[in-house]
C-alpha cells in the first residue's frame, strides 16, 4: 500500500535519504518523490526542467504500516502522516493511488517517478483538447491555461482535498 507523510518543504530528498537509510529493507518497499517534466524559457531558449509534483510530501509503499510507523518515529524530518488512524495511520484509497500513478505514467515502480509533459490543442473558440501524457481524459478539469509559459493548472481532487496541480 502507499502512504503520505508530511515533511518541512525543502526537506523532501533528505527525508527520502534519511528514511532509505534507518528503515529496515524488509519494513519499506519504497520511498519517492513525485516529480514533473516542464518546459520554461529563459534566456531566449526553452529548457526542460524537473519541479516536485507535490512540494512538502514523500511518499512510501510497504505491506507492514505498523512497523513502519514504529520505524519512522526515529526520523527527524518526519512532521506527520497523512490519514492518521487510531495507532498508526492510513494508505491512500485506490482513487488516489490511481490517480498519482496516471499522473506519474505508471510510477516507474516507484523509484524516481516523473510525469511526463502534456501534449496540447487549442480548438475553435479556444477549447483545449489535450493529445497525449498524464492529463489526457482531464480537459474537464483544467482551471487555467497559460499557452505563454506553456502552463496548464488542472484542479484534482487527492488525499480528501482539492489540489491544483501545474
Amino acid at each position: 500500500m502507499w502512504y503520505v507523510m508530511q515533511v518541512a518543504s525543502g526537506q523532501e530528498k533528505r527525508t527520502v535519504f534519511l528514511i532509505e537509510k534507518m528503515v529496515s529493507e524488509g519494513v519499506l518497499k519504497s520511498c519517492f518523490l513525485p516529480t514533473r517534466r516542464l518546459k520554461k524559457k529563459f534566456h531566449g531558449t526553452w529548457h526542460e526542467l524537473t519541479e516536485k509534483l507535490f512540494p512538502g510530501y514523500v511518499f512510501l509503499t510497504t505491506d507492514q504500516p505498523r512497523l513502519l510507523y514504529e520505524e519512522l518515529k526515529q526520523i527527524p524530518s518526519l512532521t506527520k502522516m497523512l490519514g492518521r488512524c487510531e495507532e498508526y495511520f492510513m494508505p491512500l484509497s485506490e482513487k488516489d493511488m490511481r490517480l498519482l500513478e496516471k499522473l506519474q505514467n505508471g510510477m516507474n515502480d516507484g523509484r524516481n517517478p516523473e510525469a511526463e509533459i502534456s501534449r496540447i490543442a487549442v480548438e475553435e473558440g479556444n477549447q483545449i483538447r489535450i493529445l497525449s501524457g498524464p492529463l489526457v481524459n482531464l480537459e474537464g478539469q483544467i482551471r487555467k491555461v497559460n499557452l505563454h509559459k506553456r502552463i496548464a493548472v488542472v484542479e484534482v481532487e487527492c488525499m480528501g482535498n482539492k489540489s491544483a496541480v501545474h
